[in-house]
């Protein structure tokens, strides 16, 4: 009965980390600016990878593999969004501003020099 919990838990990871890919890769594709993209690309990418690990672990069962597997998800967890925060940062850095809505401002990011 253990056996059967674990495989239909595996799976149920494995299948929504697959939407979460699935529906980031589209996103990217569909949003019309660079921060919605990379807005799509960061969130999606790193829940579905995670979910997508850990039902690969649950598969391997409890060996090296399995360990493994939790070790690359700690570190996507971390270097991810570590990532996302750098590129979304370069690019404010470098001019490219976020379109704002009407009767907003924002005040620009001083350059490090």
């Amino acid at each position: 009965m253990a056996d059967i919990i674990v495989l239909v838990l595996s799976w149920a990871l494995i299948l929504t980390g697959s939407f979460f890919v699935i529906v980031g890769a589209v996103g990217t594709l569909r949003f019309p600016d660079f921060w919605a993209r990379l807005h799509a690309a960061s969130i999606t990418d790193s829940a579905g990878a995670i979910l997508l690990l850990g039902g690969m672990a649950l598969q391997a069962g409890p060996t090296l593999v399995a360990v493994k597997l939790v070790i690359i998800g700690v570190f996507l967890f971390v270097t991810g969004p570590t990532s996302t925060h750098a590129v979304a940062n370069a690019a404010l850095i470098s001019g490219l501003r976020p379109k704002e809505a009407q009767g907003l401002t924002g005040t620009e990011p001083k350059k490090q020099s």
